[in-house]
């Protein structure tokens, strides 16, 4: 799914992934006591930032699943969704899928 928002350098939009509704031994997790998601799904990324002249380029695709950091970024919200724009340097880990 394209979005119409650009990040500039070295950012990149994520939508979060839903927050884990019950627990392993299945109690119902209530909204106030939810975490914030640290996990989510890359829509879009930034062509990198300058250094020395040269644009160093992303690791980061469009597609990625994530781990990022739990203050980072800025939560922004675009046609009735909510996104997050992080740097790249608030990305902890891109998630493999097997």
């Amino acid at each position: 799914m394209a979005i119409s928002i650009k990040p500039l350098e070295d950012r990149i939009v994520v939508k979060a992934n839903e927050a884990e509704q019950k627990t392993a031994s299945g109690l119902v997790i209530p909204d106030t006591a939810k975490e914030k998601p640290q996990e989510g799904t890359v829509m879009a990324v930034g062509p990198g930032r300058f250094e020395n002249g040269n644009r160093i380029p992303l690791d980061i695709k469009e597609g990625d699943v994530v781990l990022y950091s739990k203050y980072g970024g800025t939560e922004v919200k675009y046609n009735n969704e909510e996104y997050l724009v992080l740097s790249s340097r608030d990305v902890l880990a891109i998630i493999a899928k097997k």
